[in-house]
């Protein structure tokens, strides 16, 4: 028994040192993934606004957007490609932003007709991204960390 006891100490002493270890890395790992979504989908909204006139007619013929005009599609598109990205790398309403920007993956999914296998592979990825960043925050090195390690009300 005394040697099982030693194993488990061992097995345990290591693993919670890999935590630890691992628990250094969620905040450097997060800015990571905000950084990372944040650019494509602002150079996304930056093509956008660089030929309104393609804008228009891509969103006039290619992208069903549901419920909405195409007019009305593309300034609302753009413009959160333009604006959420911003905020996800600052961590500044950080859950909002990445949510947004989800909400905005999906509906760039379903309104594209035809999508090749590539291009959904990177959707899902980017929103998998999303997803987590919305779920768990966006972690400590962010606005949003920092008015909460500020603010004595915050848990």
């Amino acid at each position: 028994m005394n040697s099982i006891q030693s194993i488990y100490q061992t097995t345990r002493s290591l693993w919670d040192k890999l935590v630890m270890f691992l628990e250094l890395l969620k905040n450097p790992a997060l800015l990571l993934a905000r950084l990372y979504v944040a650019q494509v989908f602002f150079l996304s909204g930056l093509t956008k606004i660089k030929d309104w006139d393609t804008t228009l007619a891509l969103f006039t013929d290619e992208y069903h957007v549901p419920f909405l005009s195409p007019t009305l599609a593309a300034y609302l598109g753009t413009g959160g490609e333009l604006v959420l990205p911003v905020l996800l790398v600052l961590g500044l309403l950080g859950r909002f932003a990445a949510l947004g920007l989800f909400v905005q993956n999906i509906v760039a999914v379903i309104a594209l007709t035809e999508i090749a296998p590539a291009a959904l592979q990177g959707h899902q990825f980017w929103g998998a991204l999303l997803a987590g960043l919305a779920i768990w925050g966006v972690g400590a090195w962010s606005v949003d960390g920092y008015l909460c390690r500020n603010d004595k009300r915050a848990p």
